[in-house]
């Protein structure tokens, strides 16, 4: 399978993370099983680690390395359905839940997965095979501002206009099908000292889009935050800002004990603070781990606790 992901800020995940070693854990990223070997590293045989990933090659892996373990509960789901999972686990609260919302180096580097621009591949980009939109239906089908718009939203793209333009020129000519040849029409706009960015950007908001990433997110905050336990902890890896503005505007949401406007003289949103803060500013990888592992440059680390 070559060279596996890197667990990112992986100390610092469980220092935060880790408060009873007889506590029951949720990884919602459990990918090859990176985080979730140190989760279980830090408990005892009495705490239990219930892990989740929705795609299926790094479920099978680690189904795999981590064999039948008696403290430790695998899943092929979304970890949007924490509270299915939970339900079917008979699991009412959790110590502490965790999840590294980054692509894996295997899904990058692997072009049959589509996740590349680098090396040719069908333009897929689903992290869910189920999922019937692929990124080829996408670029071939969707009207000009549709693309423009989704470019621009979740890949803050300046010149989406200008690329989606392009796009659907050329798709009128022939179908684009594969990763590198829609590299190759973008190729033609940017400058090269630019593309790298530029593509980045353009695939980010293509797979966000598909795989609905940002309303997943939201989805598993919400419910994440139900499940906490009194004194559970959350933390949460981001890895662009997009995702990092959800999770810190949901942690401050949280941690507000009112939300009535304020000249009102008395309290009536019946709101209660729910969690304090961990991390007023986020924790970044050190120095020493970015020198061995480049792709955590843009990781940062935000944690909360439950009240």
């Amino acid at each position: 399978m070559g060279e596996l992901h890197s667990p990112v800020l992986l100390n610092e995940s469980i220092d935060y993370l880790i408060t009873d070693k007889s506590g029951i854990y949720f990884d919602g990223t459990l990918g090859f099983g990176g985080h979730s070997s140190k989760i279980l590293e830090s408990i005892n045989n009495d705490g239990l680690l219930v892990s989740t990933d929705v795609d299926l090659d790094a479920f099978n892996f680690s189904r795999s390395k981590f064999g039948n373990k008696q403290n430790m509960k695998l899943y092929n789901f979304n970890f949007s359905k924490i509270k299915i999972i939970s339900k079917l686990e008979s699991i009412k609260v959790y110590n502490g839940i965790f999840a590294d919302l980054g692509i894996s180096s295997h899904q990058i580097d692997d072009p049959a997965s589509g996740f590349t621009f680098r090396e040719e591949a069908e333009l897929d980009l689903r992290m869910d095979k189920t999922i019937k939109l692929t990124a080829a239906e996408l670029i071939n089908t969707f009207a000009e501002d549709e693309i423009s718009s989704i470019f621009y939203e979740f890949g803050e793209e300046k010149n989406s206009r200008k690329i989606a333009r392009r796009i659907c020129e050329k798709r009128r000519i022939n179908p684009i099908k594969t990763t590198t040849k829609l590299a190759e029409i973008i190729s033609e706009l940017v400058p090269e000292r630019y593309l790298n960015k530029t593509l980045s950007r353009i695939f980010q908001s293509i797979r966000i889009y598909i795989n609905k990433e940002l309303e997943v997110l939201k989805t598993f905050l919400d419910e994440s935050v139900d499940l906490l336990a009194e004194g559970g902890r959350i933390v949460i890896l981001t890895y662009h800002s997009l995702e990092d503005r959800i999770v810190k505007e949901k942690f401050q949401y949280e941690e507000l004990k009112c939300v009535c406007p304020k000249d009102y003289p008395v309290c009536s949103c019946n709101k209660t603070q729910r969690l304090k803060i961990l991390t007023r500013k986020p924790v970044y990888p050190s120095d020493a781990e970015l020198s061995i592992n480049r792709r955590a440059r843009s990781a940062k680390l935000r944690a909360a606790v439950r009240l």
